[in-house]
């Protein structure tokens, strides 16, 4: 069906459209565990999906959806069956085609789109244009066997709704497109974003309706609709609650929402604005009718639902007030700064480590770095480390802090915990992967690229508000640095990658060790001209080294470290002499450093505080 004729077919409507209910809540209850792929059924099993599209257009439904929630790439590999996406999903157009054709009322059919089940960028390591690759596969396979419209739906990330509704548009552009969107209990999605900001996104996306489905119950996503209509009333809505909050008895998941119930939010849904209705998880072919009788009965003249809610208006968050930290002031008046490096104690005992920053602090140092887990080896914690040295030594820290092995709900409380504690500088890095450390089995997982993670921190902490929107008392004050490799075997990724952290709000940039400033300046020139300049200071990374092994280590095993041929002749020819010789290049590193950045990042090696408390004087000497 072209969009024009949809929408003039939805207008002429005196009540709203009928959708229909849950199919996997069906289909477990007939025995399919939910473990299964339900997307595989439409060829293994397809009476049995037959079967639930016809009772539901039996109980009213004037629109059903395809069985293909899960019928992706990505979601279709968790089977085995990533070569399937074509034929899974034309079959379960030609299924629902043969419900609509026996049933006397006839329906429209859906193409039902699903999310990927896998995060994108920022976020995860999926990049939007595999993301709407993987949805047009879809939907080509869906438009080919002839649905009426796309429903895309579920979805808890903005970005893959933009991805999807434009592979959809690219496929075909006339085909009408509902993109719908999941929330939690607070209203918000996983991802933050408040049904205002929803309803607007996915206006200006140009879907020809919005969606609210799945969520909490009725009462929720009414609550939810209002909001919506309120900020964007001339967009045209979907709505398709759960059954109310799901319960798990035994082996089975309850749904607590009784047909009748549903009937009269289904005329709430009309009274406010819906133009379609229906069902998602726990609703049943029941509470499908129970909505459609009460629609087809219901004057809305007459229909006073006694149901309202009370829209609260929350100030966007303002910047932290707390004044700017050293860094922050330093590097913004133009200052060459200096940070060392130093790595938490594998035991108890702090007072090496402390006297080693005593030392740094005397030679003129800004700036310490801690590190976390480096070499993903255990330590103490680094934030107990930044308080201690900032208690006791009286020199300001910036925090490393790696999203590996950390998930979301552990890396907003160890921010929340940084920042009361004082440590309100932090360097935010992928992390090294635990496969190299001391605990090869360690949880390795992360739910934000470090992209993503300095979006929530600049966009979201110290605005006032986490990763959901939800309010965190007052803003944060973060200083956010951002890694960058000058040697990168890939520099347009590596300058791709930079763009994202940027655009997240990154304030400032430390570097992989640099042994080729001439090499180092040139790349920094490459990035200014690709981002059309670059507005945050760059700290280079100065790694002294301690010998010809050391230089050799380094060189061949750690990626993003090269070292030039005539640096490592030079340390060999050092002999016993060749950690003079790496002080001495260190230092004409960091004065070279001077002409194209705003400081350096000492990464003294083996504890060697000496040596860079060294190379520090010499640096505040000018040589």
């Amino acid at each position: 069906m072209k969009r024009e004729a949809f929408l003039t077919w939805l207008a002429s409507q005196d009540r709203p459209v009928v959708a229909d209910g849950a199919m996997g809540t069906l289909l477990n209850q007939r025995g399919v565990k939910f473990e299964e792929c339900f997307d595989l059924l439409n060829l293994q099993k397809p009476n049995l999906v037959m079967d639930i599209h016809r009772e539901y257009l039996d109980a009213g439904a004037q629109i059903i959806l395809t069985n293909t929630f899960g019928a992706n790439r990505f979601k279709l590999m968790q089977h085995g069956l990533e070569d399937q996406v074509r034929v899974l999903n034309q079959m379960a157009v030609e299924v629902a085609r043969q419900a609509v054709a026996a049933s006397p009322n006839g329906a429209l059919v859906a193409g039902d789109v699903g999310p990927l089940g896998v995060r994108l960028a920022p976020f995860g390591r999926v990049q939007p244009e595999q993301a709407r690759a993987a949805f047009r596969e879809q939907i080509e396979a869906l438009v080919a066997k002839g649905v009426d419209l796309l429903v895309i739906e579920t979805m808890a990330d903005l970005y893959e709704v933009r991805e999807a509704v434009l592979a959809a548009r690219e496929v075909d552009p006339d085909l009408p497109v509902v993109a719908s969107v999941t929330f939690t209990r607070d209203d918000r999605t996983l991802l933050g974003d408040d049904p205002v900001r929803v309803a607007r996104s996915i206006f200006e996306m140009g879907a020809d309706l919005i969606g609210i489905n799945c969520s909490g119950g009725p009462n929720q996503l009414l609550r939810i609709l209002k909001q919506m209509r309120a900020a964007v009333p001339e967009g045209r809505y979907w709505v398709k609650p759960n059954a109310g909050w799901p319960e798990r008895m035994g082996d089975r998941i309850m749904y607590p929402a009784a047909p009748d119930y549903f009937g009269d939010y289904a005329v709430a849904f009309w009274k406010a604005g819906a133009l379609v209705v229906g069902g998602c998880c726990g609703t049943t072919p029941e509470h499908i009718a129970a909505m459609h009788r009460k629609l087809q009965d219901t004057d809305l003249a007459q229909y006073e639902n006694g149901l309202s809610i009370t829209l609260v208006e929350r100030e966007e968050g303002i910047a932290g007030t707390q004044q700017p930290t050293a860094l922050a002031q330093r590097l913004a008046e133009g200052r060459f700064v200096i940070a060392a490096e130093v790595d938490p104690p594998r035991g108890l005992s702090t007072q090496k480590l402390l006297a080693g920053v005593h030392l740094l602090k005397e030679a003129g140092v800004d700036v310490i770095n801690v590190a976390d887990s480096p070499m993903a080896r255990m330590r103490m914690s680094p934030w107990a480390v930044c308080r201690l040295i900032q208690e006791e030594v009286g020199v300001e820290t910036v925090l490393h802090f790696p999203t590996r092995g950390r998930n979301l709900l552990r890396v907003q409380g160890d921010l929340l915990a940084a920042h009361a504690l004082g440590v309100r500088n932090v360097f935010v890095v992928m992390g090294d992967p635990t496969a190299i450390g001391d605990y090869p089995n360690a949880m390795d997982n992360y739910d934000l690229v470090p992209s993503g993670l300095i979006k929530l921190i600049k966009q979201g902490f110290n605005t006032g508000v986490d990763h959901a929107g939800m309010d965190i008392g007052q803003p944060t004050s973060f200083f956010v640095g951002c890694a960058l490799n000058l040697n990168s075997p890939d520099p347009e990724n590596e300058i791709k990658n930079l763009r994202r952290k940027l655009r997240a709000g990154a304030d400032f940039v430390m570097t992989q060790p640099v042994f080729d400033p001439v090499t180092a300046r040139a790349f920094l020139d490459r990035v200014h001209e690709a981002l059309g300049g670059l507005n945050v200071p760059v700290l280079v990374g100065i790694l002294p080294l301690v010998s010809e092994r050391h230089a050799a280590f380094l060189h061949h095993e750690v990626p993003g470290i090269t070292i030039p041929p005539a640096v490592r002749q030079r340390i060999a020819a050092g002999g016993e002499k060749a950690a003079r010789v790496g002080i001495e290049i260190a230092i004409e590193l960091a004065l070279a450093a001077k002409s194209f950045a705003q400081g350096i990042y000492l990464m003294p090696a083996f504890s060697r505080y000496d040596y860079a408390a060294e190379i520090i004087e010499n640096v505040r000497k000018g040589g």
